[in-house]
């Protein structure tokens, strides 16, 4: 079942998302349903918060290029354990906030622990376009948004669209859910 996607402005993604048990109601189901939801809005990532969750959940599936294999996992409780790297620029954009684009730079290697969808525990080194998902993703279920690493001067330009997104003033192939607005698109 594809989920509504939650825009800029709603509450849900600037929380510090919780730790789920093995236990979380339908898991597997709700796993399923954000690839879809992902897949279908052409993301290479989504975290539970952006479909309403705060619980410490992402996916990712990066799909590949002919240099690289796609590199697809789910997170669960991830906890980034080191950084590491000359920072590098890379254009981000966000399911949640549409039509925005802006380079944000990233340390390139990332070491991950983090349980998969049956539970298992992995500790991970990750680099390059895979280990840039991954944080990104993992901003969401801390609480944070792309713009957030964004300079004050480019966040006050990008103002007045993220307050249109957040009134639902923004055209997607996919469903959204709109903070500033109660219906559903």
């Amino acid at each position: 079942m594809k989920l509504p996607i939650v825009a800029y402005g709603d509450p849900v993604l600037k929380k510090v998302c919780v730790d789920i048990e093995e236990t979380y109601p339908d898991l597997q189901q709700l796993i399923k349903n954000m690839f879809e939801t992902m897949y279908n809005a052409s993301g290479v990532g989504l975290a539970a918060p952006q479909v309403g969750l705060p619980i410490r959940l992402f996916i990712v599936d990066t799909k590949g290029d002919e240099d690289e294999e796609a590199y697809v996992k789910v997170f669960i409780n991830a906890q980034i354990l080191e950084e590491t790297g000359e920072p590098w620029a890379f254009n981000e954009g966000c399911l949640s906030i549409p039509e925005v684009r802006e380079d944000v730079m990233r340390k390139p290697n990332i070491l991950i622990r983090y349980y998969d969808e049956n539970w298992k525990l992995h500790e991970e080194k990750v680099t390059g376009f895979p280990a840039r998902v991954i944080q990104h993703e993992y901003d969401h279920i801390e609480g944070k948004l792309f713009t957030d690493k964004l300079s004050l001067l480019r966040k006050q330009m990008l103002k007045s669209k993220l307050d249109s997104i957040s009134k639902g003033n923004v055209h997607t192939d996919y469903r959204m859910r709109f903070p500033k607005q109660n219906k559903k698109r």
